[in-house]
């Protein structure tokens, strides 16, 4: 929308402050993945069509609230759901499809070139190992290393993401850590190769907002450190303003909005994004303005609603109308702004 007034939030950037920076190669090419699960209850239809690249030294994040398809989509990448069914699309690393490969080759890539912060450090890291072995145990994999060599890079990592006294700290167990510290010794694993893509499964959960900002920094500092691509999986919008490059928009299973951030913040064009960003608290305006929630809830995604899934929930759907009866496409707002909307981004009015 033209006239959308910009997120009062102090989190978001200004148009000004914010330059576009020029690309890297391209690392990772979604084309029209179509994802689905199998179950006693029906075909969950977990991701339907996705598209985006990531490209180095880019931060690429994808959003939306839970059950959207996010963490499966990160998931399918890493091929790490054997029981999920790709239906039809290609998942392109540097140009080989991933979907092509055996699990021995995916085992090369994943940890070497693609690694994944995972969302629940507690239950990621094994509790009855000491950190250090967990990240030095990395290394061992994927690369021709001492045991010592190993656990030398593995305190050299902890201390670059910033844990303090990272050898007296890599014989501690998971449990002596703080949270924040466990987030940091997930992603000292990660890194321990250099991979080329950092996949962040939302990273700052269930951390306080200092130490969220402290980890996120971690993230960009390694980032430039290693020149990797990150795709981050958040529903906190928050984070996405301040870090991102791109991001795309998730409601079950599909992208319903994809482009810059400055795009999707300034010009948003749909009406879920613009539910998300109307759920935000405003932090320097009026504080007893209540919050605007999105009506309803997430649908199944075994019986999804029929034509536009957000139709139930959308304030600006046409029922009955186009809304109920067909799925919109993706359409391009300008500049590769894409929204899967049957209304324009100017007025939200049939086209």
């Amino acid at each position: 929308m033209t006239d959308q007034v910009a997120p009062k939030n102090p989190a978001v950037p200004s148009l000004e402050s914010r330059k576009a920076k020029p690309k890297g190669e391209v690392l990772l090419s979604v084309k029209e993945l179509e994802a689905v699960f199998e179950t006693g209850d029906g075909v969950v239809h977990a991701v339907d069509g996705i598209s985006f690249d990531v490209h180095r030294g880019e931060i690429f994040a994808i959003v939306g609230e839970s059950g959207s398809g996010k963490s499966v989509s990160a998931m399918t990448v890493m091929g790490l759901l054997p029981t999920i069914k790709i239906r039809s699309g290609e998942i392109l690393w540097k140009g080989t499809n991933l979907l092509d490969l055996d699990e021995n080759a995916m085992r090369k890539i994943r940890g070497r070139e693609i690694s994944m912060i995972f969302q629940d450090p507690l239950t990621a890291l094994n509790p009855v190992h000491t950190v250090g072995r967990q990240v030095a145990e990395m290394a061992r994999i994927h690369e021709d290393i001492s045991k010592k060599d190993a656990m030398k890079r593995a305190i050299e990592t902890l201390d670059l993401v910033g844990i303090p006294e990272p050898q007296k700290r890599a014989d501690m167990h998971p449990h002596e850590y703080s949270g924040g510290m466990r987030q940091r010794a997930m992603i000292a694993m990660a890194i321990m190769c250099k991979p080329d893509l950092l996949i962040a499964d939302e990273p700052t959960t269930a951390l306080d907002v200092t130490v969220q900002a402290q980890v996120l920094d971690v993230l960009v500092d390694i980032k430039d450190e290693i020149d990797s691509g990150i795709i981050l999986i958040t529903h906190d919008l928050g984070v996405v303003a301040g870090l991102a490059d791109q991001m795309m928009v998730m409601y079950a299973g599909n992208q319903v909005e994809f482009g810059t951030v400055d795009d999707i913040f300034y010009e948003t064009a749909h009406p879920y994004t613009e539910g998300l960003l109307n759920s935000i608290p405003d932090l320097v305006g009026d504080h007893s303005k209540p919050l605007v929630p999105i009506k309803g809830s997430p649908p199944s995604l075994i019986n999804r609603p029929s034509g536009c899934a957000f139709h139930p929930r959308c304030t600006y759907a046409r029922v009955p109308g186009v809304c109920a009866d067909t799925e919109p496409k993706l359409r391009d707002e300008g500049n590769g702004h894409l929204s899967a909307c049957h209304f324009t981004s100017v007025d939200w009015k049939p086209q």
